[in-house]
């Protein structure tokens, strides 16, 4: 079973202004949830790619959208090769691709995956149960630089250097293998007058870890920069985030890309001819509603930014 709860649904189909006709790349297909709207207003010639690195997800994915009368393709890979995707599909340009960024709530609630550091699990953390690196490599191997590194600019933990000696310390008696026993071992590093309030105290590294592992956001910015080649003129990008750091990237990028003259102001005509490449649509962040974090607690970091290519 792949039952996730999808994220702003409408909002993010809304704002890609699907044409019957057009051509969607749902870059983070999941169960289907944004997909299956997506398809619902499209015509018998419309066109849906949806790209998933978890077979659980493409089989659950196969599954909702059977009986859709759009044409549908479905292909196991990283977003990072999107634009290699939509030109092996034979298509020049695309209407609307979506982002859902992060990992998806069957991910973190199936304990083996070792998302979570509710289950005792092994230290994989792998979006693509295909790839090599995994989060017991990043545990073990790093060294204790790098590991702190990556928890302060990853989870923005402010106790990075304290969680990244106490792991080296420990594994110097032998690996540390599970997703509670790595938990344990950061509770144990962070003050214990800031662990008793709070979220958990493992919450932060282990989203580091799980970004490191995954290249997460790396490959966000390479996925962003093939958007504005396979976009055709007026198409759309919705873009759900979940933490800090991917959103920055996000608005950096849009407003980047929304950038006209970059000439000094005292310039009395512009010689630099540079033009607006895209029109952000969502000034600020789409948030969820109050319904839906009812529902949906998991939503609670959600934003949603929405631009046009010119």
């Amino acid at each position: 079973m792949f039952n996730h709860v999808t994220v702003l649904r409408d909002e993010a189909v809304d704002g890609l202004k699907i044409k019957p006709d057009g051509i969607y790349v749902d870059c983070t297909l999941g169960g289907a949830g944004h997909s299956g709207l997506i398809a619902s207003r499209l015509s018998q010639d419309g066109v849906l790619i949806g790209l998933d690195q978890d077979e659980k997800a493409l089989s659950a994915a196969r599954k909702r959208l059977e009986g859709v009368t759009c044409k549908v393709h479905l292909v196991k890979t990283n977003f990072r090769h999107i634009a290699q995707v939509v030109k092996d599909l034979g298509f020049t340009g695309v209407d609307g691709i979506l982002f859902d960024l992060g990992v998806s709530s069957p991910q973190l609630d199936e304990s083996e995956r070792g998302f979570s550091y509710h289950y005792e699990a092994p230290l994989d953390m792998r979006m693509d149960r295909e790839q090599e690196r995994t989060a017991f490599e990043v545990v073990n191997q790093y060294d204790e630089a790098e590991i702190a590194r990556i928890l302060y600019i990853y989870g923005e933990e402010k106790f990075s250097r304290r969680i990244a000696k106490r792991i080296v310390e420990y594994r110097t008696s032998k690996p540390i293998e599970t997703t509670t026993e790595l938990a344990e071992i950061i509770k144990e590093a962070i003050p214990a007058a800031t662990r008793r309030s709070g979220p958990h105290p493992a919450r932060r590294s282990f989203q580091a870890i799980r970004i490191a592992v995954n290249e997460e956001l790396t490959v966000f910015e390479e996925a962003l920069e093939q958007v504005m080649e396979i976009l055709a003129p007026r198409g759309r990008v919705s873009v759900i985030t979940f933490h800090s750091l991917e959103d920055r990237i996000c608005k950096q990028f849009y407003l980047e890309q929304a950038k006209g003259c970059i000439c000094p102001p005292n310039f009395p005509i512009c010689t630099c001819h540079q033009k607006p490449k895209l029109k952000i649509i969502t000034r600020k962040p789409i948030a969820p509603s109050a319904e839906e974090l009812e529902q949906n607690a998991r939503a609670r970091s959600a934003k949603l930014r929405v631009a046009e290519k010119i």
